[in-house]
């Protein structure tokens, strides 16, 4: 799995926006001009771990299954703001005593600027709560370290673009922790897609239901051992850095920060960025143009922030349209499809089911709906890797040794999912549509220039490429023929038939 492999749609990388420019973040305290120490094969990559916490177990439980293995990679330091509990199996001290690390090593710390600042680090692993995401792995690419940052890459727009444009500038390796992108049926379908196999591409749609008795995210234990003695809530916060506002220290809002606005998006930023990123991957399209969502708190009435219902809809210049909805409430799934002109992707339930590209039937006529279940058709089951996370692992430390920058999730994929789902969460919040500029990173509120736009192209017709700009592709222009009787249409001027004129 170490093999680069470049995502095939012509052009993406020029549409992808990630340009440079003002960042809202604050300056890095750790500005540092060279790159980081580039390691051969046969020296010994060392790692820290900022944010030792559920999701973290699993990046150290691989870290240490390679060393065993005899791969050169250690683990040397771990950060996190709890000391832990033994109980519940995470923390700093619990995850100090995992990695074979002394308590009191200079290494094991509740500041994660001192891991920073070792030259003993090559990499760190950031899995902290997403309001921390953007600062700390802009502040390790700037300290020349490599960075594996869990999903979602930032916890704002803004963050999104400081983090890939300083991965352009530091040429640090960085990857997102999306692990599905590991699955090669989204690269897969993407060639599919850009050969022209299913037409034109019309819409994408994924979802993320999942059903809880107690609440999602209530699931973190919360003990009596969190407390202000143990958990530094002053830098859990990152209120110094700007990051979240200065509140009292409450028990859930650290061990289910999830439920609230100030340190996470609910189930946009833990949910969505999993399907949106490999869906996009496999669709050949990065920032949307229009995006609107939409949801509510129906159910879990539980003192959370986010929604237990949502919908995110985007919509792109090449002319095609994303879906992306969830219910913390019922585990029945929409599905995940692709639909072109001529032929459908449709995603089985789990990787080892492959995907099965079904043709349509084009009728001349309109046909009644749901007569189509998308079942049947061609039916494409690529070889899948034993578990995604290693699968990602393995592939990253591979372009950390070769210095490739093509993670299989690198920070402009993580920039675009981050960009569509947190403007679906500012559009949920704030009742707007909005439109995003990727070349620029920023959002305006959208007005009635979108659906104008696609009217000119219709009247338009035969001239979209004049007048959207575009390239010939797989992924735009009509392929609709219109029928004979159609020549007659026209505007009568002057009692003339336009037919005759």
């Amino acid at each position: 799995m170490t093999e680069k492999r470049p995502v095939t749609r012509r052009g993406f990388l020029e549409t992808a926006g990630v340009a440079a420019g003002a960042a809202a973040l604050a300056p890095s305290a750790f500005a540092h001009p060279a790159i980081g120490n580039v390691k051969g094969a046969n020296e010994k990559l060392n790692f820290a771990i900022i944010g030792p916490g559920g999701r973290a177990q699993a990046h150290i439980d691989n870290l240490l299954k390679f060393k065993k293995d005899g791969k050169l990679v250690d683990i040397v330091g771990i950060c996190d703001v709890w000391d832990g509990n033994k109980g519940v199996g995470r923390g700093l001290y619990p995850s100090a005593d995992k990695c074979g690390l002394k308590h009191d090593d200079k290494l094991v710390t509740k500041d994660y600027r001192k891991i920073l600042e070792s030259k003993d680090v090559d990499a760190v692993v950031i899995a902290t709560p997403d309001h921390w995401h953007g600062r700390q792995t802009v502040d390790a690419m700037e300290a020349g370290k490599d960075v594996y940052c869990e999903k979602p890459m930032t916890h704002t727009i803004e963050e999104a673009k400081k983090v890939a444009d300083t991965v352009k500038r530091t040429k640090q390796i960085m990857t997102v922790g999306v692990q599905s992108t590991a699955d090669p049926r989204w690269r897969m379908a993407n060639e599919l897609i850009a050969s022209g196999k299913i037409g034109k591409v019309m819409q994408g749609q994924t979802s993320y239901y999942r059903n809880s008795g107690m609440g999602q995210w209530r699931y973190y234990p919360l003990t009596e051992d969190m407390n202000p003695k143990t958990v530094d809530w002053k830098m859990f916060l990152g209120t110094d850095f700007g990051l979240a506002p200065d509140q009292p220290f409450n028990r859930a809002r650290y061990a289910q920060w999830r439920c609230y606005w100030d340190f996470g998006g609910g189930m946009y930023t833990d949910l969505f960025v999993h399907q949106l990123t490999h869906l996009i991957q496999a669709m050949g399209v990065r920032f949307p143009r229009r995006v609107v969502g939409a949801g509510g708190l129906y159910m879990e009435y539980d003192g959370r922030d986010v929604p237990d219902v949502a919908t995110v809809v985007a919509d792109y210049d090449q002319g095609c349209q994303v879906i992306i909805s969830a219910t913390m409430c019922n585990d029945v799934q929409l599905g995940e499809i692709i639909r072109g002109h001529t032929a459908t992707i449709k995603f089985g339930g789990s990787p080892g089911d492959g995907f099965s590209v079904v043709q349509q039937k084009i009728e001349g006529r309109p046909a009644p709906p749901g007569s189509n279940s998308g079942e049947g058709g061609e039916i494409v089951k690529p070889s899948q890797p034993k578990d995604d996370t290693t699968a990602l692992w393995e592939h990253f430390l591979g372009c950390i040794r070769s210095r490739n920058p093509e993670t299989l999730c690198p920070a402009e994929l993580g920039y675009a999912a981050i960009a569509t789902v947190n403007l679906g969460v500012d559009s949920y919040r704030q009742g707007k549509a909005y439109y995003f500029d990727g070349e620029t990173g920023k959002a305006t509120d959208a007005d009635t220039s979108w659906a104008k736009k696609w009217e000119k192209v219709s009247h338009e017709r035969g001239k979209p490429v004049h007048v959207l700009g575009w390239k010939a592709d797989p992924l735009e222009g009509s392929t609709l023929k219109a029928p004979n009787y159609q020549k007659l249409e026209g505007d009568w001027v002057d009692g003339k038939d336009p037919a005759k004129v």
